[in-house]
């Protein structure tokens, strides 16, 4: 049922449904032993399934997909007197008519009071000391849209809000702005990196705050500008200073890696793997709360290099070093494999493996470590090392979502043929997420603190000022 997108789109499986609900069976037409009320029972079951599986997506849906339901029912209440067996089938159908129907007034009345912080886009820190939810389209969040001065303005937008609706709130607040001597013409939404690379989207274009990289900002300017458009100016500087980790127990942090992946992992729908093997940006149902989890994956690589490299002083790198590698043994012991390989992966950036000062003042034990850590990573044979370790643990454990999806994308064409491989995938995560993740985290007074610190880790995601950092550091002759 997950992967029926793949062979119908929803709107002509529900099409199909209703066509064969309605059609008498007759022997040689794939029901030669089913009588009338065995064959619409078998698509009721069939539709059942179709509602529970894809449930909260089709609630977001609203009206557009609540006519489904709404349609079966009429048409299960029209066969009553012919078959009265199905009398409980169409109680059932009911009861999913007014699941799907709008939520309640006090939910809708939660949901629009209530802004959802993304990673990068206008946090609230009191937002992000909360449990993590999984997104729906319709969230709304504030996200900073800037201009080419580097000005910007605020807006609160649907998540799944279209880039032409985007435009439309910033045209808005651009007219009242006094800071604005000109009425804004035809803008474009732009997608800036820190390192200066540029994407401009088009006004169809949905959901793109969960595509963004970890400093990627919004820019809306007019097509004349788009070659002049800039990275912020705290994008591309940065100032050398002592990281807040060295006051931190890697025991804690650790601890609060894992809490955090493990929420942003439970947030995922079955249904969003899929989606994201098979049609990516292009699927029915955007995979948003798994943009985020890839997305925080590139956040901890990054991170640990940032505050490597940020660290002037020789020893107290050796002691950073010493403890991000303290921090993945933790991860790993807590079966937490999205942070335990991106804090390897941050080590093992060019821009810190260069480091040979700081590399030969760690002590062998942990070199030693850090190699069967490295080994782990290693690519070869198809990631066996990593997959080893994978098969040898028990749920509940985080997988590396990027080399959970790797294997699937790389032969998503051959549709027929490899289904099963994403059937594997998915009870893989069942498998995961079987158990829920416990930890006994003792509340300490810095542990308001800490949760905070790895909720919003500021980071550097531009690779050529991470080596140019990294060679002011330890210059090529020393």
């Amino acid at each position: 049922m997950l992967t029926h997108p793949i062979f119908l789109a929803s709107d002509r499986f529900q099409q199909v449904l209703l066509q064969q609900f309605g059609v008498e069976g007759k022997a040689g037409e794939g029901w030669p032993s089913w009588d009338g009320t065995e064959r619409k029972q078998a698509v009721l079951s069939v539709a059942f399934r179709y509602l529970d599986t894809y449930r909260e997506l089709l609630q977001e849906e609203g009206e557009r997909s609540n006519s489904f339901p709404k349609e079966l029912y009429l048409c299960a209440v029209q066969e009553l007197s012919q078959f009265p067996e199905l009398v409980e089938d169409v109680l059932k159908l009911q009861r999913w008519t007014e699941i799907l129907q709008c939520p309640s007034e006090e939910d809708k009345e939660i949901r629009k009071k209530q802004v959802r912080p993304l990673f990068r886009h206008f946090r609230r820190i009191d937002a992000c000391l909360q449990p993590r939810e999984a997104f729906r389209g319709s969230d709304e969040i504030f996200c900073r849209v800037y201009t080419p001065d580097h000005s910007y303005v605020t807006i609160r937008s649907r998540l799944s809000c279209r880039v032409g609706e985007i435009l439309a709130l910033v045209r808005e607040k651009l007219q009242y702005s006094e800071d604005q001597p000109t009425q804004p013409g035809n803008l474009l939404l732009v997608a800036v990196t820190s390192a200066g690379e540029k994407t401009a989207f088009r006004p169809s274009d949905e959901a793109v705050f969960t595509t963004l990289g970890v400093n990627t900002h919004l820019f809306a300017c007019e097509p004349s500008e788009l070659e002049s458009l800039l990275p912020l100016p705290e994008e591309i500087h940065w100032s050398p200073g002592d990281s807040k980790l060295h006051d931190m127990s890697a025991e804690e942090v650790a601890t609060q890696l894992v809490v955090f992946d493990w929420e942003l992992f439970s947030c995922v729908h079955e249904v969003e793997f899929v989606c994201y093997v098979f049609h990516g940006e292009q699927a029915r149902w955007r995979p948003l709360n798994l943009e985020l989890v890839l997305q925080r994956c590139s956040e901890v690589q990054h991170w640990v290099a940032t505050e490597i490299l940020q660290c002037q002083s020789l020893p107290k790198r050796v002691q950073l070093l010493r403890k991000f590698i303290k921090i993945a043994a933790l991860c790993k012991q807590q079966q937490d494999l999205l942070s335990f390989l991106a804090v390897v992966l941050g080590l093992d950036n060019p821009a810190v493996s260069r480091l040979r000062l700081t590399w030969e003042g760690l002590p062998g034990k942990f070199r030693k470590q850090f190699q069967q850590f490295e080994s782990i990573a290693d690519p070869s044979r198809n990631h066996k090392s990593y997959r080893d370790l994978m098969g040898s643990l028990r749920p509940p454990l985080i997988p590396f979502t990027p080399l959970l999806l790797k294997g699937e994308t790389d032969t998503h064409t051959l549709y027929t043929i490899h289904t099963h491989k994403v059937a594997e995938m998915v009870r893989s995560i069942r498998r995961y997420r079987s158990s829920q993740l416990a930890l006994d985290a003792e509340p300490s007074p810095s542990h308001l603190q800490t949760k905070a610190y790895i909720r919003q880790l500021q980071v550097i995601d531009n690779q050529n000022l991470l080596f140019e950092m990294s060679c002011k550091m330890e210059p090529k002759d020393m």
